[in-house]
């Protein structure tokens, strides 16, 4: 009689949805005590631009059906359930420049952005 073993592979880890830097959780954590306070913001993906996708957020009284909760820095936000695919291992930052500032996301998962810079593909 044989026997038949079944060896299990280790499980990948998935990388974190989404991280703030510390440049970005300054900033939030900055709108949520002032002009957004008692909201949460909410990340999402939507059509548009050249490339396709666009990264869209807005603040929020409280979170939908279909958010999914990211909390980092002692902080928490919202992602679009339907961008998580897009948004994996995504993470936020914040740049001040002498002509601009804003959030801006550094995405693995992007294959190429656009030329002037308003949406990517993946």
């Amino acid at each position: 009689m044989s026997q038949t073993a079944t060896i299990s592979s280790p499980k990948k880890e998935l990388p974190p949805l989404m991280r703030l830097t510390d440049t970005a959780a300054t900033r939030l954590r900055h709108l949520y005590a002032t002009a957004h306070a008692g909201e949460l913001l909410r990340i999402s993906v939507s059509t548009k631009g050249c490339s396709g996708k666009a990264y869209d957020m807005e603040f929020v009284a409280q979170s939908g059906e279909g958010d999914e909760v990211v909390k980092d820095h002692g902080l928490t936000l919202l992602v679009d359930r339907k961008a998580t695919l897009f948004l994996i291992g995504t993470q936020m930052d914040y740049r001040e420049t002498d002509l601009e500032e804003g959030f801006v996301f550094i995405n693995p998962n992007e294959k190429g952005r656009c030329g002037c810079g308003e949406s990517f593909h993946v």
